[in-house]
């Protein structure tokens, strides 16, 4: 670690993951001194996004912000795109795409702590603090955010996450919203017919509602009301003649997507987009980059984890745009934070890092660009790239995602459990943080 890294983990860690002492140390009000209040100009620019999470932190420093130095193997054969600088040994499918990538490089983590971070990221606040407790994750809030535009045609759950087990669900808000999880196999679904038959299974449907008169009016209170809309999600699905084929791949396609289960996830993240029918926010993640040790072993070390990403990634954006989705698809590859600059240590391996890069392609964003730079080792921003001039924080990333789907990232709603207001996005309505617009 850093000494910035190495601090602030040491304080962390010291604290028992208690919340005030996480409010003293991390409380974003204390780090940054802005005070303008903000008057959001959404992008709109992308119909739905396809959130790839690489939990476990990978290097940054061999993949998306390489830095050469006497640590570099030969086989990660850094190789000039432009003026980029790449690992073609490492990730070469995903270098015929570098034009549609744009790579953020000044990306800062609040803790270096995994699930913690984990969380963060993807609730866009402290965990530790009283709004972490009823928070939902961010492909909620989009879910909810997109219910009013639904129709009929709209039978997929809004957030989708694919072997992404354990993540935040929705928070405070109804359980409709929530994601709708699975691990990506073959046969999908599975048949959603009643084995009863179809005439069988509406004949018990409709004497429940008969009987269950209070399902009408919403009167059962939330858990009544949550299974209520779940039973209702899962009917529409099994009205829905084949929709079970969106969750299902050929043998070839397992294999051009590197005949992983992470790989699989993202052919069934591309049928959804595809498919066009209700489903805003898709998850994947891979996880195992906490390396540790022997990060560049054949065998466990990076070069595992990056065949993955690079051979599904490549085949993702290959197809999205072949079927003219990229525009309308908005692609984030991020972490919970980055891992140690310099030489290795002690295990020939790299250590929790709060630097970090965050990777963005499709949805009207324009690619070939590299935003921020760090310096010789990585460590430090030495040019922030965009016009806050600070730091990429995950608030960031989410006020960016939100604004490319059209979702006021500056809102604050009133039904929250605590009555304080629940913010999209805490302090992004006060100028606080705010989407890269460099993006576009």
């Amino acid at each position: 670690m850093n000494a910035f890294s190495r601090r602030h983990f040491m304080r962390i860690a010291g604290t028992g993951l208690v919340a005030s002492w996480f409010g003293d140390v991390l409380d974003p009000r204390l780090l940054l001194a802005q005070t303008a209040t903000a008057s959001p100009t959404l992008r709109n620019t992308a119909k739905r996004c396809i959130f790839i999470f690489l939990a476990g932190a990978p290097s940054q420093i061999d993949m998306w912000d390489l830095k050469e130095g006497p640590w570099t193997p030969a086989d990660l054969a850094p190789t000039s795109h432009g003026d980029l600088r790449w690992p073609q040994g490492l990730l070469p499918k995903t270098a015929e795409h570098l034009d549609e990538l744009t790579i953020v490089r000044t990306g800062l983590a609040w803790a270096a702590v995994h699930q913690l971070a984990q969380t963060w990221t993807q609730i866009s606040r402290n965990p530790t603090g009283a709004a972490g407790a009823i928070a939902p994750h961010i492909g909620a809030v989009v879910a909810l955010e997109s219910q009013a535009a639904r129709t009929a045609a709209d039978v997929l759950p809004g957030f989708i996450a694919l072997n992404s087990a354990g993540i935040p669900r929705s928070g405070y808000l109804p359980a409709k919203y929530a994601p709708f999880g699975l691990t990506a196999w073959s046969s999908g679904l599975g048949t959603l017919a009643h084995p009863d038959g179809a005439e069988r299974f509406t004949r018990r449907w409709d004497l429940l509602h008969k009987l269950d008169a209070a399902r009408a009016n919403g009167s059962l209170g939330k858990p009544a009301n949550d299974m209520d809309d779940f039973y209702d999600q899962s009917k529409a699905l099994m009205d829905t003649p084949g929709i079970s084929t969106a969750f299902t791949f050929t043998v070839e396609e397992h294999a051009r997507y590197g005949g992983t289960i992470f790989g699989d996830s993202l052919i069934i993240a591309r049928n959804l987009a595809a498919a066009n029918r209700g489903a805003r926010f898709i998850q994947t993640s891979l996880g195992g980059w906490d390396h540790h040790a022997d990060i560049y072993s054949r065998e466990a070390g990076l070069y595992v984890q990056a065949a993955q990403l690079d051979n599904a990634l490549g085949a993702l954006l290959t197809d999205l745009a072949a079927m003219n989705l990229l525009d309308e698809t908005l692609v984030v590859l991020t972490s919970e934070f980055g891992r140690t600059v310099g030489p290795l240590n002690g295990q020939n391996g790299r250590d929790h890092d709060l630097r970090n890069s965050i990777v963005f392609a499709g949805g009207g964003t324009h690619g070939g660009r590299v935003i921020g730079k760090t310096d010789a080792t990585g460590a430090q921003a030495v040019e922030y790239g965009w016009s806050a001039n600070r730091d990429v924080r995950t608030e960031d990333v989410t006020a960016t995602i939100y604004s490319a789907l059209g979702i006021d990232y500056t809102k604050v709603r009133n039904d929250d459990p605590l009555g304080r207001g629940f913010e999209y996005v805490p302090h992004a309505k006060d100028g606080v943080y705010g989407p890269i617009e460099e993006l576009w």
